[in-house]
């Protein structure tokens, strides 16, 4: 049986947590402050801290429910291959831009960026065949998660002149190609 929360309990969470997204968005990570948060919250401090040890522990929980989001919307796509893959992370970014453009501007968030590698490794080591790469697959997992999280960056703080569809199938034809590549080595 799935334990119930009390409603003071997800309304001063609710609170806590769309204060953060607003003042990440305004403001940026670090200059975030308990007491500032606390104040946009119209909470008290002891009620933050009842929630989350500090902002670090906060940020954590969103980022991990944006990932548990990323990967949910993965396993609910019908995507078979590295380009329709793609193209549903793409669709997912797109839709949380400022949220994600926030973390990616932030010197504190690597916990985020690690995070967010892992799902990435997670999904595309799901989409790689394991017979044909000669190379070592962990490595081959990781250097291909790498490139897109690179990608995912510059298209969230949109560095790219291309709209979500076109490089999201671009990234997903040079994600084939290279695995085309590493599997005839």
């Amino acid at each position: 049986m799935e334990e119930k929360i009390d409603r003071r309990i997800k309304k001063s969470r609710k609170a806590i947590q769309s204060a953060f997204l607003t003042l990440l968005l305004h403001d940026g990570f670090d200059s975030i402050t308990v007491k500032t948060l606390t104040e946009e919250a119209d909470i008290s401090r002891k009620t933050f801290y009842l929630h989350f040890t500090d902002k670090y522990d906060l940020l954590n929980t969103i980022v991990q429910e944006q990932i548990e989001g990323l990967k949910s919307t993965c396993n609910e796509s019908e995507a078979n291959d590295l380009i329709e893959s793609a193209i549903v992370w793409f669709h997912y970014f797109e839709q949380k831009k400022d949220f994600f453009c926030a973390l990616f501007k932030s010197e504190s968030t690597v916990s985020f960026r690690k995070q967010l590698l892992n799902c990435l490794m997670e999904q595309i080591g799901g989409v790689i065949p394991d017979v044909g790469i000669t190379q070592d697959r962990e490595l081959t997992i990781r250097f291909l998660s790498t490139a897109v999280l690179g990608i995912v960056e510059s298209f969230v703080m949109d560095e790219l002149d291309s709209d979500c569809e076109h490089t999201a199938k671009q990234l997903g034809k040079l994600l084939e190609e290279n695995l085309s590549l590493i599997s005839k080595q």
